[in-house]
Formats: C-alpha cells, structure tokens, sequence
C-alpha cells in the first residue's frame, strides 16, 4: 500500500472514530436524561397544598405514589434500551479508536 493510500485510508478511519464518538455522546446525554428523570422521581411526593387536610392529603399523596411507580416502570424500560444502545455504540467507537489507531501507527512506521 503506497503512503497515500494509507494516508487518505487513516483520515477516514478518523472520520469514522470522530462520527461513532459522537453517536456514544448523544447515547449519553440521552441516558443520562432518563436517570435524572428518574431521581427526580425518587424523591419524597411533594408536599400537598395547604387546602387539602386529613384524608385528602393522604389520598393526594397516595394517588401521586401510584403515578410516581408508573412513570418510574416506563423510564426504567426507556433506560433500559439507552443501556443497551450505549453499549453497542461503545463498541462501535471502540472498534473505530482501534482501527484509527493502528493505521496511524503504520503510517508511522511507514514514515521511518
């Protein structure tokens, strides 16, 4: 392989390295979305509003728990694939740092 064949074979290996690295930051910043989601829902129910006493505080605070373990199922099924996806993509870009990688170092022995 002549060095400018390898040469224009490193800048796309690069291109690809760059393109799955920045596919892994999107899949970050989307899971890291849905486990902020998810503490947020973690905390206590809020507290209830003044006008509500008694039983109907307890039944606010009750009806505000079931949704709270609705929402935190179907974030948890949402993170659940964003894991998945962040750990191909991963992969992906380690595959593609491995690739870019190598051919840079053979360019570099080459150049000796």
């Amino acid at each position: 392989m002549n060095p400018k064949d390898l040469s224009r074979l490193t800048g796309l290996a690069e291109m690809m390295l760059d393109h799955r690295l920045a596919q892994l930051r999107l899949a970050s910043e989307a899971k890291a979305r849905s486990e902020a989601a998810l503490a947020g829902l973690s905390r206590s129910a809020p507290t209830s509003p003044g006008d509500l006493v008694g039983a109907s505080a307890a039944l606010a605070g009750v009806a505000y728990e079931r949704w709270a373990d609705s929402r935190r199922a179907e974030i948890n099924l949402v993170l659940a694939r964003q894991t998945r996806h962040w750990l191909d993509v991963r992969d992906g870009a380690l595959e593609a740092f491995g690739k870019a990688e190598a051919l840079q170092r053979l360019r570099e022995k080459l150049a000796r």
